[in-house]
Order: C-alpha cells, then sequence, then structure tokens
C-alpha cells in the first residue's frame, strides 16, 4: 500500500519538474511508464494514465476532515489502550491476551504519530478527558467500569464485545476520511487503520470464550 502511495506521488512530482523546466517528455517515456494508485481497503490497484495521475496524487495540504480525522483517532485509540492494559492480569484466554497485546502494539505508536503529525500542522492535541460522545464504537463510562470489575471468562466476553464495536467504529472514521481528506499521510493512515482493523474483527469473532 505505501510503496504504491509512494510510486504515484513520485511520478507526479517528476511529471510537474518536467514541465516547470520546459523540457517536453518523449512520447515513448509518457505511454510505456507505469503509475499505480493504491486502491481502498477491499479494491485492487490500478494503473492510471499521465493525465490522470498528477490529479490522483493526495495533497500534502490537511483541510477540515483530516484534521478531524486525526484529532479523533487519538482519542479513539487511547481508548483502545485504556480496554487492553487490565486484559493480561483479567483475561482468562490466551487469544484475547495476545490480541490486547497486538492492538496495543499497534496503537500506541499509531496515537504518537498522529501526535507528531498534529503538532507539526499547528493543531491541537486533544487532553485525556476529551470529549467522545458522538465517536462511533466508544465504550460509555459505564461499559468501562463493568469491564475493569470482570475477571476471567466474563472479561473474554465483555472484551470481545466492547472491542469489536470499537473496531467497527474506527472503520466508520477511516471511511469518512478517506471519502473527506485530501492529506497524503491522513488518507495513508486511515487505509492501514481499516486494513488492519478489519482483520482484527475476523480474528474476535473466532475466539471462542463460550467455554
Amino acid at each position: 500500500m505505501r510503496a504504491a502511495l509512494h510510486v504515484v506521488i513520485a511520478t507526479a512530482a517528476l511529471a510537474a519538474l518536467a514541465a516547470c523546466s520546459g523540457s517536453p517528455a518523449t512520447p515513448s517515456a509518457q505511454s510505456t511508464a507505469p503509475v499505480i494508485a493504491p486502491g481502498r481497503p477491499g479494491e485492487t490497484a490500478r494503473t492510471l494514465g499521465p493525465d490522470e495521475a498528477v490529479t490522483a496524487v493526495p495533497s500534502l495540504s490537511a483541510n477540515a476532515a483530516d484534521i478531524r480525522f486525526m484529532q479523533d483517532m487519538v482519542v479513539h485509540h487511547r481508548q483502545a489502550l485504556d480496554m487492553s492494559t487490565a486484559a493480561p492480569a483479567r483475561a482468562a484466554s490466551d487469544q484475547v491476551k495476545r490480541l490486547a497485546a497486538r492492538i496495543s502494539a499497534t496503537q500506541g505508536p499509531e496515537i504518537n504519530a498522529m501526535i507528531r503529525w498534529l503538532r507539526q500542522e499547528g493543531q491541537r492535541v486533544p487532553d485525556h478527558h476529551a470529549d467522545h460522545h458522538d465517536m462511533p464504537g466508544m465504550a460509555t463510562p459505564e461499559q468501562l467500569t463493568e469491564l475493569r470489575a470482570a475477571t476471567g471468562a466474563e472479561f473474554d466476553r465483555l472484551y470481545l464485545k466492547l472491542m469489536t464495536a470499537h473496531h467497527m467504529g474506527a472503520l466508520t472514521m477511516a471511511a469518512e476520511e478517506m471519502e473527506k481528506g485530501t492529506h497524503a499521510i491522513a488518507q495513508e493512515l486511515a487505509q492501514d487503520i481499516s486494513v488492519t482493523q478489519a482483520a482484527e474483527i475476523n480474528r474476535m469473532r473466532r475466539i471462542d470464550v463460550t467455554g
């Protein structure tokens, strides 16, 4: 995914440089150089023509959708980490423990990357008490209290239920960013989140904690 995106950006940049220099590109170069556009999750990549390739390049300037996505996803990821920290001591299932560790290992670095991006863009970084009532998939305070009090198989069942809903919410947020956002980094992160969390949803649905 990242490699395809870099091919698009590099090819468009070279085309723009050639235009500025006044040196016309040779017809053979224009007709044979492949430009690959990465597809959205579930879609295949496709080859673009020279004219289409330039307009397909994601922007390096952020719009309001990009900023909101990054700010909201910081808060969203923080709750996933909060839910996952209890798993080592309270979960009974080794599969649940491994899943929680994977989520923490993935989303912790993503939070740090999003915070760096927001600061570079001169945007506000949400604090740890940021309002999240309108974000899809977020667990309520009551649900979090119930999760923290649960142990064993009860914890496993509740964790999987809440985390599946949480991941579904992240897919909704990522889809909105891919539809409305423009910044290359925000778009790439949204695609990565969609792929990763869709796979984890399937994994959670296969974990049997009925015993």
